[in-house]
């Protein structure tokens, strides 16, 4: 087959990236997994995350098609920008990935609205990442600003989202399998759409539905490790016993259910279709890569330089969530770190176009909806640079990647999705 030129490169990036997204919307995940009402009850919802409103949307158009839209009773909580017009069920905007006041005051009332479940009622957990922000309740003895200059911290030490997660649940009255504790004895249901690696329950949102796997003895590691310089609160707070989140066999995670209805495996496959069609062989490098962004960005460039001098036309697939160690003062996230790894690794080779964004439309920045998503690469990228006088390999250094893909026009923009399976990214070799 003829091999195909840089525009089309990019265009089918951004047809593949589309499609991962669109395949894990929950007007498309949703509705296969809803419940039915309860004889003589009602559905309780509560749920956050960055698709927690179009979560709430899809359950609402369901049930109202059905003639039982007064049969719903509940909120859900999404980040600040994400909201979407409802009828039935209320949807509050809370920050993201910093909590804010919000976050605390909708995580208390989700609890609230759990325990409020009679016998005949069933809460539905409609669950999404970004929850473990947008859900911030602290435990008795930590304060609000404590937590939330600890979540500062986090996310500049280079922490995995599985690390960092594993000290919000020891410090949160709703994460860790709380939330459960708190609607029991009322049947539990989740729904949930993963941007964890490894798609675990215990890790999506913190898992304030299910049993946690972690300990306050690891939580007190991850500080440790991390050199973070947590208040005196903070530090009582792990090492008291009675944070201990729920555990395997807990009597009072006897009557929840938890699905999985969309995770970043399917959009993957889904994207990999494409690629297909256009006479690539598809590496899928896997859907739960973590590591430093522009460290594996380099690797991936040394895959695809490889491919390359083999003759192979393929496309290389991850998904994942990267980490991004600030040790500057620029604006950025991941993926475009990852993408400026990846371009100068490649320096310049013909044939070769990348795109990595975040499937929910927002890539690290000042967390605004109107963020970019990610960048894209090609050929020409270091060339543009040159043009313009810009220093990628300093402005990496200073973590500044927003300011040089807006500088060459190759930033990845779309705005919030509604959904949330993480990070895709693709490499495009065409010898």
């Amino acid at each position: 087959m003829a091999s195909i030129d840089t525009a089309e490169q990019r265009r089918l990036l951004r047809v593949m990236y589309d499609k991962a997204v669109s395949l894990a919307h929950p007007d498309v995940c949703v509705p296969p997994f809803l419940p039915d009402v309860p004889d003589g009850g009602r559905i309780i919802i509560v749920g956050a995350g960055k698709a927690a409103a179009a979560m709430a949307r899809a359950t609402e158009k369901h049930y109202a098609a059905k003639g039982q839209g007064d049969r719903l009773l509940g909120f859900v909580t999404t980040r600040h920008g994400y909201g979407l017009p409802s009828e039935i069920i209320p949807i509050m905007e809370a920050g993201h990935p910093v909590p804010d006041a919000n976050s605390v005051a909708s995580a208390k009332f989700a609890v609230q609205l759990a325990k409020s479940g009679g016998p005949n009622d069933l809460v539905l957990c409609l669950l999404s990442g970004g929850a473990s922000a947008l859900w911030s309740a602290p435990v008795e003895g930590v304060s609000f600003e404590a937590k939330r200059a600890l979540t500062k911290q986090l996310l500049k030490s280079g922490a995995r989202i599985s690390e960092m997660n594993c000290v919000r649940k020891h410090l949160s009255r709703i994460k860790g399998g709380r939330l459960a504790a708190a609607s029991y004895p009322a049947r539990l249901i989740t729904l949930a759409i993963s941007d964890v690696p490894g798609d675990d329950p215990d890790a999506i949102g913190s898992g304030p539905t299910v049993p946690d796997g972690t300990t306050l003895a690891e939580a007190r590691d991850v500080i440790a490790s991390y050199r973070i310089n947590a208040a005196e609160e903070i530090v009582r707070a792990l090492s008291d016993p009675s944070n201990e989140t729920l555990k395997p066999g807990d009597a009072k995670l006897a009557n929840a259910t938890y699905y999985l209805v969309a995770a970043p495996k399917a959009s993957l496959q889904g994207a990999a279709e494409i690629a297909r069609a256009a006479g690539y062989r598809i590496e899928m490098l896997g859907d739960s890569l973590e590591g430093e962004a522009r460290e594996v960005g380099r690797q991936h460039a040394a895959l695809a330089l490889a491919a390359k001098a083999r003759g192979e036309r393929v496309a290389f697939i991850s998904g994942g969530e990267f980490t991004v160690t600030v040790t500057g003062n620029g604006a950025g996230g991941p993926n475009q770190e990852y993408m400026m790894g990846v371009a100068l690794g490649l320096d310049g080779a013909s044939g070769i176009s990348a795109l990595a964004g975040d499937t929910d439309g927002i890539d690290g920045g000042g967390g605004n909806p109107d963020d970019p998503a990610g960048a894209i690469a090609d050929p020409g990228t270091l060339a543009r640079a040159r043009a313009k006088n810009l220093d990628p390999a300093a402005m990496l250094a200073n973590n500044d990647s927003t300011a040089f893909f807006r500088a060459i026009g190759d930033l990845l923009e779309c705005g919030p999705t509604q959904t949330n399976v993480n990070d895709f990214r693709v490499l495009l070799v065409d010898p």
